[in-house]
């Protein structure tokens, strides 16, 4: 079993205004081409956990692992490098920079990382919104495309570095049922044809029954690890 995320007794306290358990010794790993969605009554602590998974909070106790390394107690910048490698961002908002063009807006995490030369980051971006089916989109603002289109902006975006799992908050809360479906559709085929592991925070039980694997989450601790 290849455990692409792991995590081993998560714990995390507020302690403004008053001390708050707000995760409870949370332990679970994802396997590699896994599509995993977590669930929960708003609250729950969904959400703060995917910002300790994703490496942007690191004010916890316990253990995390990326790739099989360890990646709790290392320094700001090495988390940041990690976070642009090996991580994939999806939103319930795109967060698209509007007055840029769609091809420039998937290219920005790769130049950002800074291996590969402009030439290969302009092929590699094309490349992706191929994937999605958007290429012809590529030279316009992102302002002027559709919002199903912009999410499929925001999967090719996630998807530039070739990162070792896509996460993704609410990623169709803001799409109607059809877009809702499209992406689930390109996710599911993601991790099916690049052997992509996904970990997905929704409300839509819908996308969730679908998903390989449902954790439920109450009262910051882990209830149910699913199928």
């Amino acid at each position: 079993m290849s455990l692409v995320l792991e995590t081993k007794s998560i714990n995390k306290h507020f302690h403004n205004p008053v001390d708050f358990h707000v995760l409870k010794d949370i332990s679970f790993g994802i396997e590699k081409g896994e599509f995993v969605s977590i669930m929960g009554k708003s609250g729950c602590g969904k959400s703060t956990l995917l910002y300790i998974l994703s490496t942007m909070d690191t004010n916890y106790t316990g253990e995390l692992f990326l790739g099989g390394d360890k990646v709790t107690d290392r320094d700001h910048d090495e988390l940041a490098r990690i976070r642009n490698a090996e991580i994939g961002f999806v939103f319930q908002f795109h967060y698209l920079l509007p007055e840029f063009s769609v091809l420039d807006n998937v290219m920005l995490p790769a130049r950002k990382l800074g291996k590969k030369s402009p030439s290969a980051i302009r092929e590699a971006a094309m490349a992706k919104l191929d994937l999605l089916g958007i290429a012809s989109e590529a030279q316009k603002k992102a302002s002027m495309i559709s919002g199903g289109q912009k999410q499929r902006v925001a999967i090719a975006r996630a998807l530039i570095n070739d990162p070792i799992i896509i996460m993704g908050d609410e990623p169709t809360g803001n799409l109607d049922s059809k877009n809702s479906e499209n992406v689930f559709d390109i996710f599911k085929d993601l991790s099916h044809s690049q052997d992509l592991s996904l970990l997905v925070v929704t409300h839509d039980r819908d996308f969730a029954e679908k998903t390989d694997r449902i954790i439920t989450m109450e009262d910051g601790k882990i209830i149910s690890h699913g199928k």
